[in-house]
Formats: C-alpha cells, sequence, structure tokens
C-alpha cells in the first residue's frame, strides 16, 4: 500500500522539524534566491508581495495535467497566489501578478490544510501545490496539520525551478513528485522575460537536487497514476526563446537520459507579451517547425520518456480565468 514521505517523517516528528527549520528561514527571508532578507513573520513583505500568512487563490480538482497526475478524477490543486518570477507570458498572471487583489486571498495555514483534506475527500489523486516556492514553508506546515488529520495523498510539488536548494533538501521526503518548469537556457531570456538575472544557474541546482533526491523513475501505481518521481515540463517559446535544445541537452548530458519529460506547446502570447514591443519575440504563438525542433532535440537526446501536448489545439485550451476560483480551468486538453 502506498504511503507518502511526509507520513514516515510525521511518525518520528522530524516533520514538525523540517517545518521549523523553514519558518526560521521567513525571518531575514531566503526561502527563494531572491534572498530578499525581509522578516516576513513580522509582516514585512518580500520581493514576492508576500508575508507570513499564505496566499490561495484556488483550489480545485484539475484535469488538464500529465495523464499521470490528472487521471480519471482530477489533481487535487492548490493554487498559491503572487510569484518570486515576473513572468511577461505568464498564463496565471491573474494570481501571479495582481498583487493588491491577491491581498484578499490570504488565509491561514489551518485553512490551506483543509483544503487539502477537501480534495482528498473529493477523491483527487494527488495534491499539488502550483507556484509553491515563495510559501514552502507555509506549505509544509499545511502538510503537517493535514497528515495528523488523515491526508495520504502525494504531494506535488509544482514548481516554477527558481529555488532555493536549501529548502529543496529541507523538503525530501515531504515532496512525493517534484513537477519544475525548466524555462530558459540563457541568462539574458531569464533577465528579460522573467525578471531574475541568473534563471539558469538557480534552475539547474534545483534539478539536480531534484534529481539526488527522487533520480530518473516515475513510481506509478497500477493504475498508471505517479505517486513519486521528477518530471521535468519544457515550455517551447516562439523564436528559440527558451534554448529548449540546450536545455534538453544538459538534462540528458547531466542527469540522465532517463528523465521524464513534459513537452508543451500551449504557449500563446498573453499578458505583458502580448502587447509590449520590447517582448515582439514573443508576440504569437509557436510554429509547427518550431514543435518540430523541439520534438527533434528530445529524440536526438535520448529523452524517450514522458508527455508532449498536441500543438494544434494546446494553445486554444490553457487558458484559466481565475476570476472564477471554483472553476478557474472550463476547457481540458490532456497530454499525450
Amino acid at each position: 500500500m502506498f504511503e507518502p514521505g511526509y507520513r514516515r517523517l510525521l511518525e518520528t516528528r522530524e516533520l514538525e522539524e523540517r517545518v521549523e527549520k523553514l519558518y526560521a528561514l521567513l525571518r531575514a527571508c531566503t526561502v527563494c534566491p531572491r534572498d530578499c532578507g525581509n522578516d516576513r513573520l513580522a509582516g514585512v513583505l518580500a520581493s514576492c508581495a508576500s508575508g507570513e500568512r499564505p496566499i490561495v487563490s484556488a483550489h480545485t480538482a484539475h484535469f488538464g495535467e500529465e495523464p499521470c497526475l490528472s487521471g480519471t478524477r482530477g489533481a487535487g490543486n492548490i493554487f498559491f497566489g503572487n510569484c518570486n518570477l515576473r513572468c511577461v507570458y505568464c498564463q496565471n498572471y491573474q494570481i501571479s501578478q495582481d498583487y493588491p487583489l491577491q491581498k484578499f486571498n490570504e488565509v491561514s495555514v489551518e485553512r490551506v490544510a483543509e483544503m487539502a483534506l477537501a480534495l482528498q475527500e473529493r477523491g483527487c489523486h494527488n495534491i499539488g501545490f502550483v507556484s509553491p516556492t515563495h510559501f514552502a514553508p507555509q506549505m509544509a506546515r499545511a502538510i503537517l496539520l493535514a497528515a495528523r488529520a488523515g491526508l495520504r495523498l502525494p504531494i506535488v510539488y509544482n514548481t516554477n525551478a527558481y529555488d532555493s536548494v536549501e529548502v529543496l533538501r529541507l523538503l525530501e521526503g515531504v515532496v512525493d513528485v517534484y513537477l519544475p518548469d525548466f524555462k530558459y537556457a540563457d541568462t539574458g531570456a531569464g533577465s528579460l522575460y522573467s525578471k531574475v538575472p541568473d534563471y539558469p544557474a538557480r534552475a539547474r541546482a534545483a534539478l539536480l537536487e531534484m534529481f539526488r533526491q527522487k533520480g530518473s523513475r516515475l513510481d506509478l501505481d497500477e493504475d498508471g497514476l505517479l505517486r513519486g518521481g521528477l518530471l521535468v515540463r519544457v515550455l517551447v517559446l516562439p523564436n528559440g526563446a527558451a534554448g529548449v535544445g540546450e536545455t534538453l541537452a544538459w538534462i540528458a548530458e547531466t542527469l540522465s537520459p532517463r528523465v521524464a519529460i513534459s513537452l508543451m506547446a500551449q504557449y500563446y502570447p498573453i499578458h505583458r507579451a502580448a502587447s509590449n514591443e520590447k517582448y515582439a519575440a514573443l508576440s504569437r504563438s509557436i510554429t509547427a517547425e518550431e514543435w518540430e525542433e523541439a520534438l527533434a532535440a528530445l529524440e536526438a537526446n535520448g529523452l524517450t520518456n514522458g508527455y508532449q501536448q498536441e500543438l494544434e489545439t494546446a494553445g486554444k485550451y490553457y487558458r484559466p480565468d481565475f476570476r472564477d476560483p471554483e472553476t478557474p480551468f472550463r476547457d481540458i486538453r490532456d497530454f499525450r
């Protein structure tokens, strides 16, 4: 019978110790690589516009994730508000960058735990924390509280990969599935499009730590549902902005060609990328030629495990509207 790692940590009381160590990082915040140094426990906002209380913009069963996560009853996703990146094309920009409105979505950690338990009761296959980086300590405490109350689902850490290695080490065993984006191979692209100066280096360090913890094997149950492992998402951007070929080569050479890749075609111009001339390279969807180049890079690097979206429809489906937090995803498009 499957038992998530946090249940074992709960029994030994190590989960409580990990939570305490994570919360200590909020005192002069080093929870993410921005290293703001602000005292979030005293209510001082960091550059992510977040203090101590978590912000949750939606919690829902989501059917548009990879099949091993969505299954038949949905991934139980909890969407944190705000973000430590400023992606100019963010498809979740309503909750990641509309900071004044997100203030109204502040909740207690106890409430986050209740959300996880409600999603379990609904029948979801896992609990996916979306954009958890800047709320990693609060996420861990919510898992502790929910575990005490009977939570037994796998925990999915759905992240932009701009993560602190120290935090990831404290999450070892707490997180069952790492689901990171690998956004850019080039430092300049990360600076221009996500407003951080060192994205590739930080993301590579984070993926190395995730790989150390999970390796390349996906732990699937008899129904094909993911219980543990590392699944790396790579979004293809127009005009080669993501450097997909270089990213896939790094994964195959530095981690393993057996690492599972989720290659994504769902990009469409939105938010500031839709109208600002500064980001003209991102002002259109990807072409069939660009998608074929990405698929060829997968093959060339021997990366045969994972999923790919359908180019013809992917960009039409993943268009959430978080003004309706109960059902922000009206359209569903599965991977294959």
